[in-house]
């Protein structure tokens, strides 16, 4: 007879967390570190030359952007993973694509579904698809939805998840700001500090929202992202 020990009940847990931290760690080859969601193009137009200003753009990008955007809708594309609901994946998934406001944003999201997606067939990782217990990725699904099954697929809980993306925006646009501001690693860590709080504040707010409340207000990032598709010199892409 197999008894099962705490340690032992607990290795499934540390199985998710390790998966959950693969797929948020910057060295996962979809290339990320390629994009700045208009960070470049705000430090081009002086709208951000320090790091309190820094501080102020990244609060206001999570509270108004991810906390109605792409956290909510991560916790119900998990959902719909869970149940194998077709129509409700590829309704979420299009609503993420509806809310990209430039070119440069709708392309990021693409290209990181895509290379995130090739990776997970490279490793086996991909959902069976119609004959399997699971529905197949959306057509040109975008990364978020792509993010969301691989979570869901390693066991991952909906809040931890959650956090985990948001932990990664984060550290992104801070590795952003150390190439271009430039930034120095001891002042991104006061940012960190500073910002943690406000990551769990917006997962809180993220789960606790009705459909109808969901939506990105950030008409200084789309207007940043706008111009840095005609920016003469940059390093990023978006």
């Amino acid at each position: 007879m197999h008894i099962e020990t705490d340690e032992t009940a607990g290795q499934g847990d540390d199985l998710a967390l390790l998966g959950l931290l693969q797929l948020v760690s910057p060295a996962l080859p979809i290339g990320a570190f390629a994009f700045s969601q208009g960070l470049e193009s705000a430090f081009e137009l002086g709208w951000v030359t320090d790091e309190a200003m820094l501080g102020e753009w990244l609060h206001g990008v999570l509270e108004d952007g991810l906390t109605r955007c792409e956290l909510p809708a991560l916790a119900r594309l998990m959902a719909a993973w869970a149940d194998g609901d077709d129509a409700t994946l590829v309704e979420w998934d299009g609503w993420l694509a509806a809310n990209r406001e430039t070119a440069e944003l709708a392309a990021e999201d693409t290209r990181l579904g895509a290379s995130l997606a090739r990776l997970l067939g490279s490793l086996g990782l991909l959902p069976p698809g119609p004959s399997g217990e699971s529905p197949a990725l959306p057509a040109g699904a975008g990364y978020v939805t792509v993010f969301a099954w691989t979570a869901h697929a390693r066991g991952v809980p909906r809040r931890q998840a959650l956090l985990g993306f948001a932990w990664a925006w984060l550290e992104n646009q801070l590795a952003v700001a150390c190439k271009a501001l430039p930034l120095g690693h001891t002042a991104a860590q006061r940012l960190v500090e500073r910002l943690r709080p406000a990551l769990v504040a917006a997962v809180d707010q993220a789960l606790a929202l009705e459909d109808d409340a969901l939506g990105p207000v950030l008409p200084g990032l789309a207007l940043a992202s706008a111009l840095h598709e005609t920016q003469y010199s940059r390093l990023f892409r978006s």
